[in-house]
C-alpha cells in the first residue's frame, strides 16, 4: 500500500494514527474513508482549493477502411465501428474510393475489409487506391498499425486476392501487422466476428497514441461480436407478370418479371437490386441424394433445396471429398494444379460425386457443402412511375457440358418454376453508388447489353414521372435486331418523346462481324466526350468478365483520343470521374 506520509503535514501522532486504522481497515473501509473525507471536504469547505478537473483523454482512433463491391464489406465495417465505439475507440468508417495510401499513413490505427471481385480483381471503387499502393513511388506506411479481413469466394481460383495484397503491401511499406491476415469465403459472418474480436482486443491492450486514453475492457465476459445485425429478413411476394421478351425464334429466353409490393412497405430507387432466394433444381437434389445415399431423408432434401449449394464447386470442395472417400484418383488430381484445375473446368458438386460415390452422412455432406447465397438482379422499374410493384429482367441460363445438361440456380427457377400467382422470397439491396444524379439537368449515358439494360428503363422512368430535363443516351446491344431487341417499343416511344435523347444500338449476329456497344462508343467518340466534357455521368451495367473491361477499355481510348492525352493521364481523367461519382458500374 503506498504510504507517502513521509511528506504529510500532519504531526507524529496523527500520523501514527492514519497508519493504524489503514493497516487494519478492509478494502471496503479503505473506500469508504475515501469517499467519507472528499464528502467531508466539500461540505464544510475547510479551505483547500480544489484542483480543476483535468479534462478526459481522448479516445484512441481507430479507421476501418472498407474496400466493397456487393455491399458485404461496407456492412461489415460498420458492425465493426459500432462494437469499436462500444468498447472505447474513436471509430470511424471509410470508403476506400475516398481516400489514398499517403493518407492512410496517418491514421495510426487501421483495419481493413477488402472483397476480392471476379479472377482477383479489386472492387472498382477500389482501383485507384490499390493502384497507388502497389506503385513504386507508393508511401511509407511506418507507424501505422493495420489488420485485414479479406472476403472472397472459393470458386475463383485468385481466392481473397486483394485482402492479401493489401496486407502484404501494408507490410511492405513499413506498417506493423497486429493480427494475421482471415480470409473468408461466402459464410463469412462467423470468421468475421473471430477477427473483429482479436484485432480488437490487440489494439486495446497495445500502448496507445501519446494522450490518448487507456482502454481496459474485460474480453472474457465481452459478448459476441454481431457483423450482420442489419441483414434484411426476406419478404413473399407474389409474380403478377411473367413474359418471354425475345422471339420463338431466338436462341435465348429473357423474361420480364411483376412483382407485387402491396402491404409489404418494401420500397427501392432507380439502381437498386432485388435479391432472390432461390431453390435448387429438385432433380439435381434428387440426383445428389441418391449419389449419397439418403434417398429418402425429408430434412436433408429440405436443406439441399433451400440451405446449401449443390452446383459450385471449388478446389477445398474437391480436396475435402477426397479425403472422406479416400479415392487415389481424386487425391491425384489434388496434388497437381493443372489436373485440379481441369477437373474443375465446368462441372459441379454432381460430378465430383458421381467421380467417386460414396455414402455420406448428413453431417458430412453439410460440411462439405457452402451456403446457398442469394442472387441479385438490377431493378428494371421506378416506383415512383410503378407503385407498389417492381419489375425483374431475368435471362435464362442453360448450357451443356462434360455430357450433362446445366441450369442457372436462380434464373430457372425464377423463369420456369415461378410463374404468375407463384411466390418469390426477396430483399431489397440499396445501391448507392448506382444513382441517378440529384440535378434532373444532368446529362446521363447508359450502357447496357443485355439485361444489362434493366436498371436504365429504371432510370428513364423516373425521369419522365419526375419531369427531368437533362439528356439521355443509352447503347444497347443484343445477338439480333429482330428476335432479341429487349424492351423495343418503350426505347421507341421514349425518343419519339423526348425522354429517350439518342439510342445507338449493337446486334451482334446480324452481320458477318461481331459488332458490340463498345464499338458503336468509339464509332461515336466526338459527340460521347463532347457529353463528358458538359458534365454528363457515364453508367455501365451488364457482364463483368468481357463486357465491362471492353466498354473500360473503349473509355480510355477514347478520352485519350479526344483530349490527346497519353494513356495516363487518360487513365487520371477517367478515375477522377469515377471518385466524382460520374462514372458507375453495376457489373456482375
Amino acid at each position: 500500500m503506498p504510504t507517502p506520509l513521509a511528506t504529510t503535514p500532519l504531526p507524529d501522532d496523527q500520523v501514527a494514527l492514519v497508519k493504524r486504522l489503514l493497516a487494519s481497515a478492509t478494502p471496503e473501509q479503505r473506500q469508504w474513508l475515501s469517499g467519507y473525507i472528499a464528502g467531508f471536504q466539500a461540505a464544510n469547505d475547510i479551505g483547500v482549493a480544489s484542483a480543476a478537473a483535468a479534462p478526459p483523454a481522448p479516445k484512441p482512433r481507430l479507421t476501418i477502411l472498407y474496400a466493397s463491391e456487393s455491399g458485404n464489406a461496407e456492412t461489415l465495417a460498420g458492425a465493426v465501428r459500432k462494437e469499436a465505439t462500444r468498447l472505447g475507440f474513436a471509430a470511424r468508417v471509410l470508403d476506400v474510393a475516398d481516400t489514398t495510401p499517403a493518407e492512410i499513413a496517418q491514421v495510426g490505427n487501421l483495419l481493413v475489409i477488402a472483397s476480392t471481385w471476379g479472377e482477383g480483381d479489386p472492387p472498382q471503387r477500389a482501383e485507384a487506391f490499390h493502384a497507388a499502393l502497389i506503385a513504386d513511388d507508393a508511401p511509407r506506411l511506418n507507424g501505422l498499425r493495420y489488420a485485414v479481413l479479406a472476403l472472397g469466394d472459393r470458386a475463383y481460383a485468385r481466392f481473397c486476392e486483394t485482402g492479401r495484397q493489401f496486407d502484404s503491401r501494408f507490410q511492405a511499406l513499413g506498417a506493423t501487422r497486429i493480427a494475421d491476415l482471415v480470409e473468408c469465403d461466402l459464410d463469412y459472418k462467423q470468421p468475421a466476428a473471430a477477427w473483429t474480436a482479436v484485432t480488437l482486443r490487440t489494439l486495446a491492450e497495445m500502448p496507445t497514441e501519446p494522450g490518448a486514453a487507456v482502454i481496459r475492457v474485460d474480453f472474457s465476459r465481452a459478448a459476441p461480436v454481431e457483423t450482420a445485425d442489419d441483414a434484411p429478413t426476406p419478404v413473399e411476394v407474389e409474380v403478377t407478370t411473367h413474359i418471354n421478351l425475345n422471339s420463338g425464334r431466338s436462341d435465348i429466353e429473357t423474361y420480364h418479371l411483376e412483382l407485387s409490393f402491396a402491404g409489404t412497405g418494401l420500397t427501392y430507387r432507380p439502381g437498386d437490386a432485388i435479391g432472390f432466394l432461390p431453390r435448387n433444381d429438385p432433380a439435381l437434389v434428387s440426383e445428389v441424394l441418391r449419389l449419397i445415399g439418403h434417398d429418402s431423408d425429408a430434412i436433408l432434401q429440405e436443406r439441399l433445396s433451400t440451405e446449401l449449394d449443390i452446383t459450385t464447386l471449388t478446389r477445398g470442395q474437391v480436396r475435402d471429398y477426397a479425403d472422406m472417400t479416400g479415392d487415389a484418383r481424386l487425391r491425384d488430381v489434388t496434388v497437381d494444379e493443372t489436373k485440379l484445375g481441369a477437373f474443375l473446368q465446368d462441372r459441379q458438386l454432381v460430378d465430383l460425386l458421381e467421380a467417386a460415390p460414396k455414402p455420406l452422412r448428413a453431417e458430412q455432406i453439410s460440411k462439405l457443402l457452402r451456403p446457398l447465397p442469394p442472387r441479385y438482379y438490377s431493378i428494371a422499374s421506378s416506383q415512383a412511375a410503378v407503385g407498389e410493384e417492381a419489375h425483374l429482367l431475368i435471362a435464362k441460363i442453360a448450357w451443356d457440358s462434360h455430357g450433362r445438361a446445366r441450369h442457372g440456380v436462380a434464373s430457372t427457377d425464377a423463369t420456369v418454376r415461378r410463374g404468375i400467382g407463384r411466390r418469390m422470397p426477396i430483399t431489397v439491396k440499396p445501391n448507392p453508388h448506382f444513382r441517378l444524379p440529384e440535378n434532373g439537368d444532368t446529362s446521363i449515358i447508359m450502357i447496357g447489353p443485355g439485361t444489362g439494360v434493366a436498371p436504365f428503363r429504371a432510370f428513364l422512368q423516373e425521369r419522365e414521372t419526375t419531369g427531368a430535363l437533362g439528356r439521355t443516351w443509352l447503347f444497347f446491344g443484343a445477338r439480333r435486331f429482330t428476335h432479341d431487341f429487349l424492351y423495343q417499343l418503350e426505347w421507341q416511344d421514349w425518343l419519339k418523346s423526348g425522354v429517350l435523347s439518342r439510342i445507338d444500338l449493337a446486334f451482334s449476329r446480324d452481320q458477318r462481324e461481331k459488332i458490340y456497344v463498345q464499338h458503336r462508343m468509339w464509332e461515336a467518340r466526338r459527340e460521347l466526350y463532347a457529353w463528358l466534357r458538359g458534365g454528363a455521368s457515364v453508367y455501365v451495367c451488364g457482364d463483368a468478365k468481357a463486357m465491362a473491361k471492353d466498354v473500360h477499355a473503349m473509355l480510355l481510348a477514347i478520352v485519350a483520343d479526344q483530349s490527346s492525352h497519353d494513356s495516363d493521364a487518360a487513365i487520371s481523367e477517367v478515375r477522377e470521374l469515377q471518385r466524382a461519382g460520374r462514372y458507375c458500374r453495376d457489373i456482375y
